[in-house]
């Protein structure tokens, strides 16, 4: 479908989402959560159904060549399901953000002053091949009291289409108007240009996905776009600091799910940590089928092992990939020079037993999350206690880092007086 229908059908989307989002922002709490408990019970009972069309998706991507990253975030399983299942069911237990006040005063002339949490109103989310997105997004955007109209790319196209028609069912059964939660069937790109240019009926788009879309999205977009353009990851092993911790940290960094935006990408070793530490540590990720790209003096350290030269376009390079740059440096000050010149403000960690060290790291690395002995792989909702995220924001303005209920909600002043006039 494309043209002047296509047109049509997203603008009828549109507009039902924003009728939806009008009853969502004064829906109570207790409605929405009867919701979000409908749609994890629908997804758990068609968890076949979705995982019948996710193996077609599968099968198709395949054939086209697809590389393992992708296929790892585009497989669904028994396992996956229910943990998006068990996502809904947490979102339900969170405290509503809605009509929440976050400051309140009185002025001298009594006039008394509230300033409250409020939905954003219509959120698109435009996003590739992670189907699980479709019912993490929903949720949190239900549970804010905001309609979201979703887009998936067409990798999982079956798979995102089963999942909407699931908690489509919930929607419904927990008393919301069905289009509190929209997916454009098409996967046509005007689609999303035609999502994109919708000012006055989306009030924000956030892109989940590659560098290409995000950038994609932002150059197009009309409406407001809140993004996270790389996860170029780093960990800083510092000298004196537990090498043993360093090994796990580095390790699970890098390892534990290599495709996913808090993954360390460069690794940076103190001069004088080096050599005790990066023999083992080489050893242990060349085990894992980690490919090494050091600079020299890494090399000359790790000299008899498949360590590749690295170029200056490694140190700007999100891999997803199991593949590591290395980097020796003579400080801490170099560290965080090289992480403002190449990193991507996402997520970025230091091993250290310096508490000097520890807080000019936290204080002068200017990224969403820092880390102090602990590894990057936690920027994630779930694991920041906000319940699924909708994305992690390298912006600065309105949200930064994992964006959960709170981020998805604006304020609004609340004026109450007696008759005052203003002289």
């Amino acid at each position: 479908m494309s043209g002047p229908s296509l047109r049509r059908q997203v603008e009828a989307l549109l507009q039902g989402a924003k009728q939806a989002a009008a009853e969502l922002s004064r829906a109570p709490t207790r409605r929405k959560n009867r919701a979000l408990l409908a749609m994890a019970e629908s997804l758990t009972a068609g968890a076949p159904e979705i995982l019948k069309a996710n193996a077609r998706d599968l099968e198709a991507a395949s054939r086209r060549g697809t590389g393992q990253a992708l296929l790892d975030r585009l497989e669904l399983n028994p396992k996956r399901i229910r943990e998006m299942a068990q996502g809904l069911r947490e979102v339900a237990a969170l405290a509503d953000p809605v009509g929440k006040v976050l400051a309140r005063w009185r002025r001298p002339n009594g006039l008394r002053i509230s300033k409250v949490r409020v939905p954003i109103g219509v959120i698109g989310i435009v996003y590739e091949a992670r189907p699980n997105v479709t019912a993490d997004c929903a949720g949190l955007c239900l549970k804010s009291g905001n309609a979201c109209v979703l887009r998936g790319g067409s990798e999982a196209i079956l798979s995102s289409r089963a999942i909407f028609l699931r908690l489509q069912k919930g929607v419904r059964a927990g008393g919301l108007p069905a289009g509190s939660v929209n997916l454009i069937w098409s996967t046509d790109r005007q689609a999303v240009d035609l999502l994109l240019s919708a000012v006055g009926r989306v009030d924000l788009v956030i892109p989940r996905g590659g560098q290409g879309l995000i950038r994609q999205v932002t150059a197009k977009a009309r409406v407001p776009v809140i993004k996270q353009y790389q996860g170029i990851c780093h960990t800083f092993v510092d000298e004196g600091c537990d090498l043993s911790m360093a090994r796990r940290i580095s390790y699970n960094a890098k390892v534990q799910r290599p495709g996913v935006c808090n993954a360390m990408e460069t690794l940076l070793v103190h001069r004088k940590a080096a050599p005790r530490f990066l023999p083992a540590m080489a050893e242990e990720y060349l085990r894992a089928g980690v490919e090494l790209r050091g600079d020299a003096a890494t090399r000359r350290i790790l000299r008899g092992l498949p360590v590749a030269a690295a170029s200056e376009k490694d140190w700007a390079t999100e891999y997803l990939a199991l593949i590591l740059s290395i980097k020796v440096v003579d400080s801490v000050e170099e560290a965080i020079r090289h992480i403002r010149r190449f990193g991507s403000g996402h997520s970025d960690a230091i091993v250290t037993r310096s508490k000097a060290r520890a807080g000019r790291f936290t204080r002068e690395v200017d990224s969403a999350c820092v880390y102090v002995n602990a590894s990057t792989r936690f920027t994630d909702g779930g694991q920041f206690g906000l319940g699924s995220e909708i994305g992690v924001s390298t912006d600065k303005i309105h949200a930064r880092g994992p964006m959960g209920l709170e981020e998805l909600t604006s304020y609004k002043y609340i004026v109450q007086g007696r008759g005052q006039v203003r002289e």
